[in-house]
């Protein structure tokens, strides 16, 4: 198998052609070509291949493939030797099966976030990787853009390099407003989800994955209450929970998709405080500002205190196909980004925190079941 030739979309939804395909372009000639596209439906796939020639700039459009017919359906575009890998931006609960068949058909792999509906179904289609495909060199990774971006990152390489001392807590707060006229909210399979949680997996899981690159160790346990606070985001909208990360890090986590107003209460999105100082993390107009508070010593003995601002623009999609990309050719780019069992993790937060009803829930032993 070569290394690098075509590429292909498995989906057509609002990501793949906001997301997506802009991050594409961004990368230009260091991305693959985009050479096919796939969706259920012929009118959604050819949407999406009309989008990308104007934000691609092609001259020639990517092959339509749907299901429907066996000459252009899914079986057919995975048969196609010109293409060696796929990104799969489908509904939660289709994408486990698409992944196999895709891995079956030879090719790389990177899929959108969650890994999976529910944590026994993601450690299943991991330990099907694992044992049949790895081996053969093919790579899948989960495209988790909070995990890459930049400014997240940042933020976790100042904790490391202690600045704020040793870590001992941390708070997140996440408020958002979903009414019906959303266009997230008018995607079918949102506005019906067969998978649970709805917004709290689908968005959520973002919020646990810039956790896992900014604290030094990965949360182990959870106690807290979901609740539905609008009927038509059922089946939860909203999740207030008490964490632990590694042996002794607490921290609280609050996230609802059921604010009753567009605007927000002021609050920091995240705090991780430290023996040393603190810092913030906030995402503000397409960047991620992080502020690091740290104590510092005078020749005196006296104490004060220093303050650091880093500001990074929001790429993570660009950053994750990119390394992707350089992956499946071979290269080392260092981030170890988009790990499945990892990514389960976030969806583990999740599914604990939907069934705690205050109980403590160990995340570990979650991830064995």
């Amino acid at each position: 198998m070569s290394s690098v030739q075509g590429i292909a979309i498995l989906g057509a939804g609002i990501f793949a052609k906001e997301a997506h395909l802009p991050a594409l372009a961004t990368l230009g000639s260091s991305a693959p070509p985009l050479k096919a596209v796939y969706s259920r439906s012929e009118k959604s796939a050819q949407d999406l291949a009309q989008v990308a020639v104007k934000i691609l700039n092609l001259s020639t459009p990517p092959q339509v493939y749907h299901d429907g017919d066996k000459s252009t359906d899914l079986d057919a575009l995975l048969a196609r030797s010109d293409i060696s890998s796929v990104i799969v931006v489908l509904p939660i609960t289709t994408q486990p099966a698409v992944i196999l068949k895709a891995f079956a058909a030879g090719k790389h792999v990177i899929s959108e976030k969650p890994v999976a509906a529910d944590v026994k179904s993601g450690l299943k289609l991991i330990a099907e990787y694992e044992a049949n495909y790895r081996s053969k060199g093919l790579i899948w990774r989960v495209a988790e853009n909070f995990e890459a971006e930049p400014g997240f990152r940042a933020a976790g390489e100042v904790i490391r390099a202690g600045k704020i001392g040793q870590v001992q807590s941390f708070k997140v707060v996440v408020v958002n407003y979903i009414d019906t006229e959303s266009k997230w909210y008018q995607t079918p399979w949102r506005t019906v989800p067969d998978y649970q949680g709805g917004f709290l997996l689908d968005g959520g899981v973002h919020t646990t994955a810039a956790l896992r690159v900014m604290l030094p160790h990965p949360l182990t346990a959870l106690s807290g209450f979901a609740s539905l606070n609008k009927s038509y985001l059922a089946p939860h909208d909203t999740v207030h929970t008490i964490v632990q990360a590694g042996p002794d890090i607490k921290g609280t986590a609050e996230l609802t998709w059921a604010s009753p107003t567009k605007s927000r209460p002021v609050s920091d999105g995240f705090v991780i405080s430290g023996t040393k100082g603190w810092i913030s993390v906030n995402q503000v107009s397409g960047v991620i500002r992080v502020a690091v508070h740290s104590v510092v010593k005078a020749a005196d003995g006296s104490e004060d205190e220093k303050q650091e601002i880093i500001e990074e623009k929001s790429i993570g999609v660009q950053a994750e196909l990119e390394s992707f990309f350089a992956v499946i050719q071979g290269k080392d780019d260092g981030k170890e980004l988009g790990d499945p069992l990892a990514a389960l993790g976030d969806v583990a937060f999740f599914q604990a925190a939907l069934n705690s009803q205050g109980n403590l829930i160990d995340l570990t032993q979650l991830l064995k079941a």
